[in-house]
């Protein structure tokens, strides 16, 4: 098995959804295959305005022809395994490219470095992710009484015990902050409420908490029991009446945004009072951090009382 990088750009004419599959043709099939059962990271070209660089990771399950498309191949993501960095990482830092494997002898950037789909040593590996996943910007929103003596959630660091740490120089991945569930619990939050200004979608009120935190959480679409990933495009910010609704699906979202009030509500009337005056989800303003349609038709299916 081999860790690797994808390069997923915006807008892309394959049949990408980074949580579920990535299309390639016949010519990077010798390169993929090694990473099945093993970790890729995604990777925005620096040709793309506003490149995110290194974005996300996600295990790849297996890899398929595409029954669609002659000549084109499918790795199938493990479902649940994708997760978006809260801050993605460029390529090149003050000392050259963090991926230092794109590097030739001469110490110059080769031609690997354009290459769709590429394997990356476990060294290059943990320091990305350890980059993107490098964010102390407090979000969590306050849970005790300070008066009290109580300790606030947001003093709480992102990485707790189980994370196990970092060592750049050495060849063995290091995956436990990719499968930790609070870390990724943490992670989620933070990426999902950027990405809504930390508004609330449903009812588009932006509240502050006395400690000067967002009072809105962060929603999976796809419930991760159902092995819905930690991607934004599988996130929504919400507050907790609406959370609440939604993960009891008396709320859901049409592939417009529009907001869907279930028929099975014993009140609809309030329900619709508390919904912004548009009748419309507030997306993110980056097109690429929007619910994906591919999310919303589960939570239609399985979890909206119609």
């Amino acid at each position: 098995m081999s860790l690797g990088v994808f390069i997923l750009r915006p807008g892309s004419i394959y049949k990408d959804i980074r949580a579920e599959q990535y299309q390639f043709p016949a010519q990077y099939l010798s390169r993929a295959q090694p990473c099945v059962g093993s970790w890729i990271l995604y990777y925005e070209p620096r040709k793309v305005a506003n490149a995110r660089g290194y974005f996300a990771a996600a295990k790849v399950d297996r890899i398929i022809p595409d029954p669609s498309t002659q000549g084109m191949y499918l790795a199938m993501i493990e479902p649940g395994s994708c997760i978006d960095f809260p801050r993605p990482v460029p390529f090149a830092g003050p000392d050259g490219p963090i991926e230092r494997g794109v590097l030739n002898a001469q110490g110059r950037i080769s031609g690997r470095a354009q290459s769709a789909v590429r394997p990356i040593s476990a060294s290059d590996f943990n320091r990305i992710v350890a980059l993107g996943l490098d964010d102390d910007t407090p979000l969590l929103p306050r849970t005790g009484d300070p008066e009290r003596g109580d300790r606030l959630r947001e003093e709480a660091p992102i990485f707790l015990h189980e994370q196990a740490p970092f060592a750049y120089d050495h060849d063995r991945p290091r995956l436990a902050t990719l499968v930790s569930r609070p870390i990724r619990d943490r992670v989620f939050r933070r990426v999902v409420l950027r990405a809504y200004d930390e508004r609330c979608a449903i009812t588009g009120l932006k509240l502050i908490n006395g400690g000067g935190r967002a009072e809105v959480e962060a929603a999976h679409i796809r419930a991760v029991e159902a092995n819905g990933p930690d991607s934004v495009g599988n996130g929504i910010a919400l507050s907790g009446t609406a959370h609440w609704m939604f993960d009891r699906g008396l709320l859901s979202l049409a592939d417009d945004h529009a907001i869907l009030v279930s028929r099975q509500a014993n009140d609809p009337d309030s329900i619709r009072g508390i919904i912004n005056k548009s009748g419309y989800a507030l997306p993110p303003a980056r097109m690429a951090d929007r619910p994906h349609p591919h999310f919303l038709a589960w939570h239609r299916d399985h979890c909206f009382k119609q």
